[in-house]
């Protein structure tokens, strides 16, 4: 018999992944189609099933849910399943949008200290991760459940504790706004040095493993791959909070 159900939760690619495996290991299914699009599951199987057994199983690896939607017809060809959007290939162009946004940054906020009479570092430093932080952050807010499931992919942290998917674009404006009012320098600037060097380390471990995973550093906006450019923005970011805590 073929029915088909309504699955809930699944935002994205990974999602997807986890729900297709569970769902497939399931003894009574002989085979499954699952999609992001509507209806999003259409099960064969011998006999009818136990949507409380396969709920149970699909709440082990995340927050989701199957429920019935239609009767039970006869068994028909499998619907093609519209394909996902594979990850862009690693280059320059790939990552255009990233480098203009970097790239506008860094000269509006040299741009602040015309006429450069008395150019300082420090203070383009400042006024350039005030920026990074706000306007990644806002990035991230479009979409804050795509970003947070493509986030928890490979930070260390939000592997293991799902909201702090949610809490980091909050925490990156949080930042951008301290480094903008220049409030409480000398805390920022750990506070930076520390999240931004945890979030480095799923980073690099992610790239050393050859993993082909979605970058989440512009949110679910850009269909960007993770590279050594990820690792360089973080590095380079907690590079320049420490210096600031050096020297100033």
């Amino acid at each position: 018999m073929t029915k088909e159900y309504t699955i809930t939760g699944m935002t994205c690619t990974g999602c997807l992944a986890k729900v297709k495996r569970t769902i497939n290991g399931i003894e009574e299914i002989q085979e499954a189609a699952i999609q992001l699009e509507y209806p999003q599951a259409k099960i064969i199987s011998d006999e009818s099933l136990d949507l409380g057994e396969i709920n149970l199983a699909l709440k082990k690896v995340g927050n989701y849910a199957i429920s019935e939607e239609y009767q039970e017809t006869v068994q028909a060809p499998l619907p093609k399943i519209k394909k996902q959007e594979p990850l862009a290939e690693k280059s320059i162009t790939t990552y255009k949008p990233l480098i203009l946004i970097v790239g506008f940054i860094a000269v509006v906020t040299a741009l602040s200290q015309y006429p450069f009479n008395e150019f300082s570092g420090m203070l383009w430093m400042r006024h350039f991760m005030a920026g990074f932080f706000i306007v990644f952050a806002f990035f991230k807010l479009l979409n804050l459940t795509g970003f947070a499931n493509s986030y928890r992919m490979y930070d260390i942290v939000a592997a293991k504790w799902k909201a702090w998917g949610y809490a980091y674009p909050f925490v990156e404006l949080a930042l951008g706004l301290l480094y903008l009012l220049n409030i409480a320098p000398f805390f920022t600037n750990m506070v930076t040095v520390i999240v931004l060097g945890i979030s480095s380390i799923g980073v690099i471990k992610s790239n050393l493993n050859k993993k082909k995973i979605k970058c989440a550093c512009l949110g679910d906006v850009f269909n960007l791959p993770m590279s050594t450019v990820t690792i360089v923005e973080d590095l380079s970011m907690v590079a320049m909070a420490a210096a600031m805590l050096v020297f100033t």
